[in-house]
């Protein structure tokens, strides 16, 4: 205990010279994006940390307790959407910066609405907005949950008292510091991963495996992959791969960097950086079924992290462990919680006015998003605490803005089918939420961990046939996106 109270206070000292820095900032861009001046390695490390940080990396050792190695479906996913990302990245860092666009959302009310037609841009971008805060609330619920599984387990404290104290930690730390403080942790964070990696999650992993011999021990379904369903193994790779050019937190990364080469060369080395995680962590949880002789809960199996840390590490090693997956998770959760605060505030067209908002008062009312956000992810945290759930609804939902995203990246006049784009868009986020519902509560009926891909592929078709009805008028409202 003595080691643990050592690693977290040194922790909240750094955090607390990190805010102060930020405290009585004013400047917009550098809270936002870093002042569009960010280099390849600290963007590398805070997309890593993001991707492979404690709410990924505790949610993948729990799904790969459940489910095996179709947990490296996600990972493999991944590294293609990086691959798709790269060819765009140079393009969305540069139009960002002669436009002032300031996140994902932002760009599509840029592409999709014209001040002409003010009662569409309020719809429009009340649905792009609301349904990426949405999504968002349960990846942030997701760090909730397992910061919350740590602070049980380390102090022995009730999961509701764990979890409020996780969303005080990263609230107030998100709400001073923004982009640049969640940057400058979040390198910090990746680095005390990769140190986790290499003293305990391998060496655990080939102990408790003995040298992988004993995976065959596992349930077929688990080896093959095929535990959550063909449907999850075959389509994550095909269809999540496409949400990586839709994620909120990679555009603020990509918007971020100094110049076109930089943005592209993050994409390329994210991509290859984070599938080794996306291997380690799943084995993690198939270690862990192997080695304990009781059945974990659904609700129960962000502990997983922790009995695997508990077995293989003591003292100053385990102490530094566990601080380190709390930082991670803060490094993952203060990421979300800043976008989803960013969205709602700097790219509703609604609350643009005559008069425009100071930077100040825009920065004010931010800060003031964070707060209620959080809370509201808190929430969320507190009555459904299955953290596998909670990250693979989330994580699979942002595809739905692939298609209409690819679709604005490569077509000159997209403007021009803005209503197929936002019937797509509602059609698709209804059926994947109805199907997901529908699995939580009949799990025998349908996987709701494959609900993302008949919605992306009902969104494409519904697309498609819109661009093929929608007759582009000679006179009237023109906008053209050339990237």
């Amino acid at each position: 205990m003595g080691w643990l109270i050592f690693w977290i206070a040194l922790y909240l000292i750094v955090i607390i010279i990190l805010s102060l820095r930020h405290l009585n900032t004013s400047d917009i861009d550098q809270y936002l994006v870093n002042n569009r001046n960010t280099k390849t390695l600290p963007l590398v490390f805070t997309v890593l940390a993001t991707f492979v940080g404690g709410g990924t990396s505790i949610g993948l050792m729990a799904l790969g307790y459940e489910s095996g190695f179709a947990a490296v479906a996600i990972g493999v996913a991944y590294v293609i959407g990086f691959g798709i990302l790269w060819k765009y990245a140079g393009k969305i860092r540069d139009f960002g910066a002669k436009k002032n666009i300031y996140s994902f959302p932002h760009f599509l009310n840029h592409t999709y609405t014209s001040p002409e037609e003010k009662n569409f841009a309020k719809i429009f971008s009340a649905t792009v907005s609301g349904v990426n805060i949405f999504i968002f609330f349960f990846i942030l619920a997701a760090q909730f949950v397992a910061m919350a599984s740590l602070l049980k387990f380390s102090f022995e404290i009730g999961y509701q008292t764990a979890a409020i104290i996780s969303a005080i930690i990263i609230i107030a730390y998100t709400a001073i510091a923004g982009l640049s403080g969640v940057i400058i942790t979040d390198t910090i964070q990746f680095i005390a991963i990769v140190i986790m990696i290499v003293l305990i999650f391998i060496p655990g992993i080939l102990t408790d495996t003995e040298m992988f011999s004993r995976l065959g021990e596992l349930p077929r379904e688990m080896l093959n992959g095929t535990q959550l369903g063909i449907v999850f193994l075959v389509g994550t790779p095909i269809f999540l791969s496409w949400s990586v050019l839709a994620r909120m937190d990679i555009w603020q990364r990509i918007l971020a960097a100094k110049d076109e080469k930089t943005a592209r060369k993050v994409s390329l080395w994210s991509g290859l950086g984070m599938l080794p995680f996306y291997i380690i962590f799943p084995l993690v949880g198939m270690a862990v079924r192997l080695v304990i002789d009781y059945e974990i809960s659904p609700d129960e199996t962000a502990g997983v992290a922790y009995i695997f840390i508990d077995r293989h590490s003591s003292g100053f090693i385990m102490s530094f462990a566990v601080v380190g997956l709390l930082s991670a998770l803060m490094s993952s959760g203060d990421s979300f919680l800043n976008i989803i605060s960013i969205s709602a505030v700097k790219d509703f067209v609604g609350w643009r006015k005559k008069k425009p908002v100071s930077s100040a008062k825009a920065h004010q009312m931010i800060r003031i998003a964070t707060f209620v956000f959080g809370i509201t992810a808190l929430f969320i945290a507190l009555v459904f605490p299955n953290i596998v759930d909670l990250m693979v609804v989330g994580i699979s939902t942002i595809t739905i803005f692939a298609p209409i995203t690819l679709f604005a990246l490569i077509k000159k006049n997209a403007f021009a089918y803005r209503k197929a784009v936002i019937i797509s868009i509602l059609v698709a986020f209804f059926v994947n939420l109805s199907l997901f519902i529908l699995g939580v509560y009949s799990p025998e009926s349908f996987n709701p961990k494959s609900s993302f891909v008949p919605s992306i592929i009902i969104e494409t078709i519904i697309l498609l046939i819109g661009v093929k009805l929608t007759k582009i008028p000679k006179t009237g409202i023109e906008k053209a996106i050339v990237l």
